[in-house]
């Protein structure tokens, strides 16, 4: 997107904000709100950069030639995105592992390309997948397990009200299909209990 469309779209939203403010019962010409509708606007471009970014150029950048064939597990990578439901905020963790066939990724990669897809609107089953198929597409690895554990202010501040529920989902591809490599790979991650 160029800067004068980008422009263009953040005082339309800057404005459609200041008219939510207005039906909302608030007065939007109030001292503490006044720029509000300016730094909302500045935050969901921020929180939905990853329409304008293209994961698959990002993990293809660091692709190298490497005779490596154990599994390699980032893990812990803090998330955070947008439910597509209600635009509120899903946040937590996510864990993902690949067992590489002759080509490995730059270890930073894997999180940038976790942040591409979490920078959307989302559903947290689709981010997993997508994450493990772009994954997979890209490196064509012998196989790749992703796991990702979050909360969702959607169910903790309105709905159902449950705090201190968690949703866990995975999505796996190739050799972690197995039963064997996948409980390998939870064990690595914490995510079962011996």
């Amino acid at each position: 997107m160029s800067d004068s469309i980008e422009d263009t779209a953040n005082e339309q939203l800057t404005e459609h904000v200041r008219e939510v403010l207005g039906l909302l019962g608030e007065d939007p010409a109030r001292e503490g709100l006044l720029r509000t509708p300016e730094r909302v606007a500045k935050a969901w471009a921020f929180l939905t950069s990853g329409y304008r970014q293209d994961p698959r150029a990002i993990l293809e950048s660091a692709v190298f030639e490497e005779p490596y064939s154990e599994m390699v597990i980032v893990r812990d990578i803090e998330l955070f995105s947008l439910c597509e439901h209600h635009m509120l905020p899903f946040y937590g963790k996510a864990h993902m592992a690949y067992i590489p066939d002759g080509r490995v990724v730059g270890l930073s990669k894997l999180p940038r390309v976790l942040d591409v897809f979490a920078r959307r609107l989302q559903v947290q089953e689709r981010l997993t997948a997508q994450v493990c198929d772009l994954i997979q597409d890209v490196l064509r690895p012998r196989g790749v397990g992703v796991v990702i554990e979050a909360n969702h202010m959607c169910m903790s501040m309105r709905g159902v009200q449950k705090q201190h529920s968690a949703t866990v989902t995975s999505a796996v591809a190739g050799v972690f299909e197995t039963q064997a490599t996948r409980q390998e790979f939870m064990r690595l991650i914490g995510a079962t209990r011996d």
